[in-house]
């Protein structure tokens, strides 16, 4: 058997690889786990959705419809590191004052770590026999879970669950959903002239503009979810035109919708689509449901209990803001209990100098394992 890796050391040498999506690059980050998984003794295949790109399936234990696993995912790629220089090296995963430092640090590499070292923790011999674990390790997720896409489009590669557990940034408390997202392209068109004659040209950012002034106001006109809030809307991105002193006759921006359980992606574009009046014209690029599981679950009650001793109080029903794979891979699996639980910081996705705390990152090695002796009966 291989060495079990310390958790704090296979989160920097994961934060070494990068997998800064787009492109993604996933594919040794990946073959890099696949190695250590298969030397604790899972049976494990790296599968490639794209060129140099893959997600990685693990698995110990029965696996079978009699004896649902637990599926343990997370993703490997990372976004970009944005235009604000960083203070230390993004992929050095330097060590200071507790924390680790590094792109995808905190979402979501220290999560995958501390998934993959919890479950190489567990005697073999016992999860042989048990319902047993499933990790699945995806690429392409920060782009609209494109490798988790992959991976269900072949229902006897992703196998079967019967709960599953994100590791995504929670600070290692447990979260029983998440919004939907739907991302949309919109496309004004114009005709160019001479920008001393704009009368005789038709300007596309003005269309855009009145376009997004239109958008900051929408109204959704649903209540509240009683779990997960209210949805929201947002233009995150806005280009036009090509040069100064000439009518631009094209102009694009991107709208950004995290939807509730109780919303129709179909019907929101259909209505914001009625709503701009033709200034634009509307492209989905990410269209991923929201996911809510029901606190009461006995299973989902059995992982409160278990996290309470290791947060010191129990923690409150809460869900996350933004979408995760479960999106995904919980209705493939035909809908089963999910909890977002992960060691990272969510208010430090995404940022410059981005780092996950080490004391969480222990921590929440100890309360998969203990999720783990609960699903299996290894207690």
């Amino acid at each position: 058997m291989t060495p079990i890796p310390d958790v704090v050391e296979l989160t920097r040498a994961l934060i070494a690889m990068d997998t800064i999506n787009p492109p993604g690059n996933e594919h040794d980050c990946c073959s890099y786990l696949a190695e250590i998984l298969e030397g604790g003794g899972f049976d494990v295949t790296v599968s490639e959705f794209a060129d140099g790109r893959s997600n990685l399936i693990a698995r110990i234990g029965r696996q079978d419809e009699d004896a649902l696993p637990i599926c343990f995912t997370g993703h490997v790629d990372t976004v970009p590191l944005g235009n604000e220089p960083w203070t230390v090296d993004p992929f050095g995963g330097e060590i200071r004052d507790g924390k680790i430092y590094g792109r995808g640090s905190t979402d979501m590499k220290a999560g995958i770590a501390a998934m993959a070292v919890a479950a190489m923790n567990k005697e073999s011999a016992a999860l042989t026999t048990s319902p047993g674990v499933v990790l699945i390790f995806t690429g392409g997720e920060e782009t609209g879970c494109d490798g988790a896409k992959a991976l269900c489009n072949d229902p006897e590669l992703l196998g079967y669950s019967g709960a599953v557990v994100v590791g995504e940034p929670t600070s290692n408390m447990p979260l029983v959903g998440h919004k939907g997202a739907l991302w949309l392209h919109a496309i004004s068109r114009g005709v160019t002239a001479h920008g001393s004659t704009p009368e005789l040209g038709v300007n596309a950012v003005y269309a855009a503009c009145r376009a997004v002034g239109k958008v900051a106001d929408f109204g959704f006109n649903v209540p509240p979810h009683d779990v997960i809030g209210s949805p929201s809307i947002n233009v995150g991105r806005i280009q036009g035109g090509i040069n100064v002193n000439s009518v631009p006759d094209h102009a694009e921006f991107d709208i950004d919708i995290r939807t509730i359980p109780t919303q129709d992606h179909k019907e929101i574009r259909a209505h914001l689509e009625s709503y701009l009046e033709g200034d634009v014209e509307l492209q989905t690029s990410v269209d991923v449901d929201g996911v809510i599981s029901d606190d009461a679950h006995p299973w989902i009650q059995d992982v409160f209990d278990r996290i309470t001793p290791h947060l010191g109080a129990r923690p409150d029903v809460k869900t996350a803001k933004y979408f995760t794979d479960a999106s995904v891979l919980t209705p493939a699996y035909g809908n089963p209990p999910t909890i977002i639980l992960g060691p990272g910081d969510a208010a430090m996705a995404h940022k410059t100098d981005e780092y996950s705390e080490i004391d969480k990152l222990y921590k929440s090695v100890e309360i998969y394992e203990t999720i783990i002796d609960g699903w299996c009966g290894l207690e």
